[in-house]
């Protein structure tokens, strides 16, 4: 295939629309091409269960950007959404990084164009900034620490108490890491299009079909819902709940890729995915973490592209706060 070619899929499509023999066992070649570029694949927990089996590390926001940090490989292929990919060019602004789809986007960042942050931020220049890792590289740039939902308390609590914050993207971790330590954060109003949508009237008819269920949440759900949950926490927190727990059912909301992981290390128990207010649906998925596939994850490690590039400038600016975090998080 020509580069022009590449070049014009990836403009219209972001991803490279290559045929694949049938006859090719594409695990396998996904490994050899891994091994001969000495490439390492970082997966995250909500995309399908054969990309999470076939990476060399799967986990959350925090669990990722520490295993980019740590790798030792010439090439990081990201099995997840775009600001994961970012986030791993800014910690090894050496290394190609690429990524299976570029279109791969994320509902909460787009929440935030840099610009209209800009103009938000000016408004209060007394104000720290606490940006959410679902961010673009850009938000970034005008952050003074970054957080996941893993350490999103600690990193608010790692600042004064008296220190005015703003916090950004995530009007919903906000409010909840706002109740949880008693500060009042200004914050920006935006959210995750699929912890949006889960139907609080399904949720407790739910609770009430299976009263021996505990329902677990992450908090990027609105806050009904967050009071209803035995548990709440990062995806990473709730597989651990789960383990940990005496009950044998429960009640998931959050993207329903975890439940791969949480049937793996749980076999005998049962996990019911928490409803979305669209009747079509019984589960909540994310489309843009669903752009990846097998299919796609080999001929971006065939090809080695899309590859996911920012100004020097950009990576430079949005390294001190992500590296401020990892510090935290040791």
């Amino acid at each position: 295939m020509e580069q022009f070619q590449i070049d014009q899929m990836l403009e219209e499509k972001g991803f490279i629309d290559e045929p694949i023999d049938p006859k090719i066992k594409l695990t396998e070649e996904i490994n050899r091409l891994k091994k001969e570029k000495n490439a390492v694949i970082l997966s995250h927990f909500y995309v399908e269960g054969e990309l999470q089996d076939i990476a060399d590390y799967v986990g959350d926001s925090l669990g990722l950007a520490q295993a980019a940090a740590k790798t030792d490989a010439d090439m990081i292929v990201f099995v997840g959404v775009h600001f994961m990919a970012e986030t791993a060019k800014i910690i090894n602004p050496g290394k190609k990084v690429i990524l299976p789809d570029l279109k791969a986007s994320c509902s909460l960042a787009e929440s935030a164009p840099a610009e209209a942050f800009a103009e938000f931020k000016a408004k209060y220049p007394e104000h720290k900034v606490i940006t959410y890792v679902n961010a673009t590289a850009a938000l970034k740039t005008m952050s003074d620490i970054v957080c996941t939902s893993a350490n999103a308390k600690k990193i608010v609590e790692s600042f004064p108490e008296d220190e005015k914050l703003i916090f950004a993207p995530d009007k919903n971790l906000g409010n909840y890491i706002n109740s949880i330590t008693g500060r009042n954060m200004v914050l920006w109003d935006g959210a995750c299009m699929v912890h949006e949508q889960y139907s609080l009237e399904k949720i407790i008819e739910l609770m009430d079909k299976y009263p021996e269920a505990e329902f677990i949440a992450h908090p990027e759900c609105e806050k009904p819902v967050l009071l209803l949950a035995k548990h709440i926490g990062s995806t990473t927190s709730l597989l651990n709940y789960v383990k940990s727990s005496t009950a044998e059912k429960f009640i998931v909301a959050t993207e329903s890729g975890i439940l791969h992981q949480m049937k793996k290390e749980c076999p005998d128990k049962i996990f019911i995915p928490a409803p979305s207010v669209d009747s079509t649906c019984e589960c909540n998925d994310c489309t843009y973490m669903k752009l990846n596939s097998l299919q796609k994850l080999y001929v971006c490690l065939k090809h080695e592209q899309p590859e996911v590039t920012l100004p020097t400038e950009v990576i430079e600016k949005a390294r001190l706060p992500i590296q401020r975090m990892l510090d935290i998080s040791k």
